[in-house]
């Protein structure tokens, strides 16, 4: 199935977002709004994701799957504090690619980055032990 023209838009703008370099003032921005710098793009807040991680019980041996990740946050945030395995997904490669990186820097468990639309995931039913979405309409 193809990508509606929204979703084209959505993929296209957040790809040039993505391509901004990260400096030190964006960083100390986001610290000051969210709490840390994760290279997020909402306003999901660290007291928030830490939240979320207690409401679906992450823990290690758990599996999270998180839609609209951007570049990663809060998904590979929650992977770091709590121990569990974490999958991304969103549409544009961009953020996921950012994403898996960080992953890859700060050695968590991240299975994959998967790009897709919320509203057609190509995961099997209970693939997953948690799925979380913030900052995401879908």
């Amino acid at each position: 199935m193809g990508s509606s023209k929204d979703e084209q838009r959505t993929r296209a703008d957040f790809s040039q977002r993505y391509a901004t370099e990260r400096t030190t003032a964006l960083e100390d921005i986001e610290r000051r709004v969210i709490g840390a710098a994760w290279a997020a793009n909402g306003f999901t807040t660290v007291r928030q994701a830490n939240r979320l991680g207690e409401i679906v019980e992450l823990a290690p041996g758990k599996h999270l799957l998180d839609i609209g990740t951007g570049q990663g946050w809060p998904g590979l945030y929650l992977a770091k504090r709590t121990g569990c395995r974490a999958t991304l997904t969103d549409m544009p490669l961009e953020g996921l690619a950012a994403g898996l990186r960080r992953g890859q820097r700060e050695r968590l468990d991240v299975t994959g980055a998967v790009v897709a639309s919320a509203k057609a995931l190509p995961f099997a039913p209970e693939s997953f032990d948690a799925i979380i979405h913030t900052d995401v309409l879908c």
